[in-house]
């Protein structure tokens, strides 16, 4: 385990050493609905896919505020080969006497639970968790996720990317191993806090979305075996069981270029996004619009990035017709979305 050599991020609140304290307005109260307490937390994998699976892990327990409470650090037996060791230095002999997954399970959700998971890319890392999760027939305690990349860019910091080395530079955090959990997990938490301050002074609504544990997995080797999985070994059920609420507003029709969204209208995504998609699926809903997965003639508005892609989505809204806009622009017609008509 590396050496905690956690130090105090700048706090942009606290006036400098030996600044004299003049009249000043006093600081904004904390906003009530943060949550109280966060995970900071790194995985390392054998891969991106599906399954794959975690090598190491750490978590940054941090209070309301963003202080450190603790943090902890444990490798993990993959079970198979330990996938890219030129980028993570994990090799089979290192993982042979870690423990399973399943074993890491209690103390891990004991510092996961009643937190708000973070992580830089927090899709990836909470996908990863709740399939291993699911393999071991356990739920993780987790209930909210919190991406630094997208507080980053609701910040609007001025990165040249969106990469956690960059985040760390912007705040002047050294990182000492990338691609090592403890110290990937560390840098994050240091970064995390100062962005977690300037969004509380800003009364800024952090981007928080729901984490659903996953459907079962079959096929699962026994918890206490360590002998390599079976190549034939694979998931026979993954599917987040994310289920978005009715839209309350009829229909009104198609968007026109150039006017306001109205409540109850059909919006479309396809392709990459800058905000993760639940981010701006979650949006939408939450200004009364209704989110399809497919585009037909009843869609108002298909969003992409990139209209000229030929895809079923963007095929199907030229067929009817249906506007095309950027993501930008999309997230700018959010901020003022037109009442549904009174019923009557």
């Amino acid at each position: 385990m590396l050496e905690d050599r956690m130090a105090a991020a700048a706090d942009p609140i606290a006036p400098k050493i030996g600044q004299q304290p003049g009249p000043q307005t006093p600081p904004a109260p904390w906003p009530s609905a943060y949550p109280q307490g966060y995970a900071v937390v790194d995985v390392e994998t054998t891969g991106l896919a599906r399954d794959d699976r975690i090598i190491s892990a750490a978590v940054y327990q941090l209070d309301a505020q963003g202080d450190v409470q603790d943090h902890w650090y444990t490798l993990v037996n993959p079970q198979r080969d330990p996938g890219p060791v030129w980028i993570h230095g994990l090799t089979s002999a290192v993982l042979a006497d870690a423990p399973l997954f399943p074993e890491i399970v209690p103390e891990l959700s004991r510092r996961l639970a009643d937190r708000v998971l973070v992580a830089h890319n927090a899709m990836f890392d909470w996908s990863m968790i709740a399939r291993e999760y699911a393999r071991a027939a356990a739920t993780a305690p987790v209930q909210q996720r919190l991406c630094t990349i997208a507080l980053s860019k609701e910040l609007r910091l001025p990165l040249p990317n969106h990469k956690l080395e960059s985040l760390a530079a912007h705040y002047g955090v050294v990182q000492e191993r990338a691609h090592h959990a403890l110290d990937d997990a560390r840098v994050l938490a240091e970064a995390f806090r100062p962005s977690l301050r300037r969004a509380a002074q800003e009364n800024l609504r952090l981007p928080l979305l729901s984490c659903q544990p996953l459907t079962e997995w079959s096929d699962t080797p026994a918890p206490r075996q360590r002998a390599a999985a079976p190549s034939s070994y694979r998931p026979t059920s993954w599917r987040p069981s994310r289920k978005r609420p009715a839209c309350p507003y009829p229909n009104p029709g198609r968007y026109e270029s150039g006017g306001r969204l109205v409540q109850g209208m059909r919006v479309a995504f396809s392709g990459d996004t800058s905000v993760d998609r639940e981010l701006l699926e979650d949006r939408a809903i939450e200004a009364g619009l209704h989110v399809a997965t497919s585009v037909s003639r009843l869609t108002s508005l298909l969003v992409t990035n990139d209209p000229d892609a030929r895809t079923s989505k963007t095929a199907k809204a030229a067929s009817f017709g249906t506007v095309v806009i950027d993501e930008a622009a999309f997230m700018q017609l959010l901020q003022d979305v037109e009442p549904a008509p009174a019923s009557g």
